[in-house]
């Protein structure tokens, strides 16, 4: 009878009906609590269903039990995964693919977690051993290609996608994956249309607002009224916020969604007829369309790319009221510095780093700097690092209207690759942006100037996290600058 109630388990199981499978996993152990396989499976279910801890208890069990199944251990390395237990998930995948080196599924896990740890060669060695046994899988051609990316072997990484897609056409990774490199390589318009199917990618972290309304194509709007909401962060939504006086071209009445820290700021906006906080009650409207897909909608090209600046200001009296306060920095070059994004951005350890990093800087003689950092990073600023003085007003700071009247009074930001750096280049301000590696599709590559924000000069890391050679270049360039106003 037992083996009956595991049977129809397994099979619920596989069917993907893990309701009705847990209880009858559990029915088993009851009557026979070490029954290896019921806590393996019950163990794998559970980490199906984001309850780690206990998933990672009934796996140790079952290996306990029978310490030769290699599916164990490769559940186990799921689990500790999961718990962010990452070399012992190593050393668990390892263990399975000594048992049965013939498991696809386990050199991909094991590339996965190699990539989380920063191992990448690694990572594309595990995933290369596992196309190796079987090259019709589409989900480890979307892995290769996404680590590809990260090395910077974009046009391999391209190929890659191209082939994961070709195997599955209706894998949304494989395809937002393929939309980030079309973009990043300049092609804008395979880019926006393969950008699309983030939604389907990233819907279980950041789900799509409902909207009964029609997502809009680009048509002529009418007069009708049309929701804009935002999305991403605040950087995304200055970036893309440029797009909507196209959309009030064609006719539109714009409702523009956005969180309240950008509020204020975009009052200034021409074309938004209404602002609404994220999160509140919308009023009616007609026809909707995300931020980000407006590029798409209207079929923005190189050619007729938006980049005139300023399109954002600031608030003239806030901006007089800055202008008498950095009179203390009157004669020397009054310089804006940001060092850290949000730490939950998914790539912030390779765009952020500590301020003691931009040291250097305060050794250029005729600079004044003050920090722009908010968040627990701006926390730094209390006690800079010897040599760089900085002044620190951000505790002033409740919103992006705030920051834009500082910034209006600098004469240049330097920045990561955060929400400032789009403030900034909406402004017009000059504005220095350091760069990882691999970075955001909208720099593109090599080039050091951004089509996007012609006040924008891109200092790019040329080799993994080498942080040091872009704040040397950093400094030469502000000596330059200096050395004019002398």
């Amino acid at each position: 009878m037992n083996a009956q109630t595991f049977q129809t388990a397994t099979e619920h199981h596989r069917a993907g009906r893990l309701g009705q499978a847990e209880p009858l996993y559990r029915q088993v152990l009851a009557q026979e609590p070490n029954h290896a396989d019921a806590l393996n499976q019950l163990g794998y279910l559970l980490y199906q269903t984001g309850r780690y801890q206990e998933a990672l208890h009934l796996i140790g069990r079952a290996i306990d039990g029978d310490p030769s199944i290699a599916e164990y251990h490769n559940n186990l390395g799921l689990a500790l995964a999961a718990l962010d237990l990452t070399d012992r998930a190593i050393a668990a995948y390892r263990q399975a693919a000594a048992l049965n080196p013939d498991l696809p599924e386990i050199h991909n896990n094991l590339g996965n977690t190699l990539e989380a740890v920063g191992q990448l060669d690694q990572a594309v060695a595990a995933f290369r051993h596992a196309l190796a046994l079987r090259n019709d899988l589409a989900e480890v051609w979307d892995n290769l290609s996404r680590v590809l990316k990260n090395q910077g072997h974009f046009d391999e990484a391209m190929a890659v996608a191209k082939e994961a897609v070709r195997l599955r056409p209706d894998l949304a990774s494989a395809h937002f994956n393929l939309g980030l490199l079309h973009l990043l390589m300049g092609d804008l318009q395979q880019g926006w249309a393969e950008y699309e199917w983030r939604w389907k990618f990233l819907e279980t972290c950041v789900p799509r607002p409902l909207f009964d309304q029609t997502l809009w194509d680009g048509g002529d709007l009418a007069g009708r009224r049309i929701l804009i909401h935002a999305e991403g962060g605040f950087g995304d939504t200055l970036h893309f916020v440029r797009f909507v006086p196209l959309v009030v071209q064609r006719g539109g009445r714009v409702i523009f969604g956005c969180p309240k820290e950008l509020l204020r700021l975009l009052q200034g906006l021409g074309g938004i007829e209404q602002l609404v906080p994220s999160g509140q009650a919308v009023p009616e409207f007609d026809v909707q369309c995300p931020a980000a897909s407006l590029p798409r909608a209207l079929n923005i090209t190189w050619a007729n790319l938006p980049a005139h600046v300023p399109y954002l200001r600031a608030d003239t009296v806030k901006v007089e009221s800055w202008r008498r306060r950095l009179l203390v920095g009157e004669g020397r070059l009054k310089i804006g510095l940001v060092w850290a994004g949000r730490p939950d951005f998914a790539n912030d350890q390779n765009r952020s780093m500590p301020l003691s990093r931009l040291a250097p800087l305060g050794g250029v003689p005729g600079t004044w700097f003050c920090s722009l950092q908010k968040g627990a990073a701006g926390q730094q600023a209390l006690a800079g690092p010897p040599g760089l003085e900085l002044t620190d007003w951000t505790g002033e700071l409740d919103d992006f209207a705030d920051s834009a009247a500082l910034i209006a009074n600098l004469d240049l930001v330097v920045t990561v690759d955060t929400a400032v750096a789009h403030l900034a280049g909406a402004l017009a301000k000059p504005v220095w942006v350091l760069l990882p590696f691999v970075p955001d599709w909208r720099w593109m590559l090599q080039r050091e100037d951004s089509p996007w924000y012609p006040t924008m000069r891109l200092f790019r890391q040329r080799r993994p996290d080498d942080w040091d050679a872009v704040i040397d270049r950093v400094v030469e360039a502000l000596r330059g600058l200096t050395s004019q106003r002398e």
